[in-house]
């Protein structure tokens, strides 16, 4: 399986670092390949490092302005022309999605996944992988946009929330037909 993963680019703690690297090894360990955007630094670079070295592919989209900090030696990498291409091209390669901790890029990655699947223009699984409780406030704005009717369809068929990269992958193979 394909799995696009939006996540950070930055340095952070091991609160976030440990359940990154443990959710690489999964995607490795299982065969599959990440697909991610391309950056051979910080939380991006963890996860890069922990899928190749459980034997994963490694699948990068980077972006022309940032393509001094694409990993080399990748199994493919695809440099977009702009941010809007990118996105396209990791929705276009990915059989799944799994959104983990990041900024604002990372939201705008997650809130067009969830645009796209809320119209009916993908049925590919999404995850967010709450690491650390990272994401509560956001899980807890989904569920009032839920309750009070901003949302066409259940808050479940749109995105699955994990606490921890075990149930994130399993989520993900299970939807797949995979486990």
């Amino acid at each position: 399986m394909n799995i696009c993963v939006f996540l950070s680019a930055a340095d952070l703690a091991d609160r976030y670092t440990i359940p990154a690297r443990e959710f690489a090894r999964l995607i490795g360990k299982g065969g599959h390949t990440l697909v991610w955007g391309g950056s051979d630094v910080g939380l991006m670079k963890v996860v890069a490092d922990g899928v190749e070295e459980a034997g994963g592919r490694l699948l990068g989209v980077s972006v022309e302005f940032l393509s001094a900090t694409a990993r080399q030696g990748v199994d493919e990498m695809v440099v977009a022309k702009d941010l809007a291409e990118r996105k396209r091209l990791l929705l276009e390669k990915a059989d799944a999605v799994v959104i983990m901790v990041g900024g604002t890029g990372t939201l705008d990655e997650a809130t067009e996944i969830l645009e796209l699947k809320k119209h009916g223009h993908t049925d590919m699984p999404v995850v967010l992988l709450n690491t650390a409780g990272f994401y509560d406030g956001l899980k807890e704005q989904f569920h009032r946009m839920e309750a009070e009717g901003f949302l066409p369809r259940p808050l479940s068929e749109l995105v699955f929330f994990a606490e921890e990269p075990v149930g994130a992958l399993a989520y993900l193979e299970e939807s797949r037909g995979i486990a």
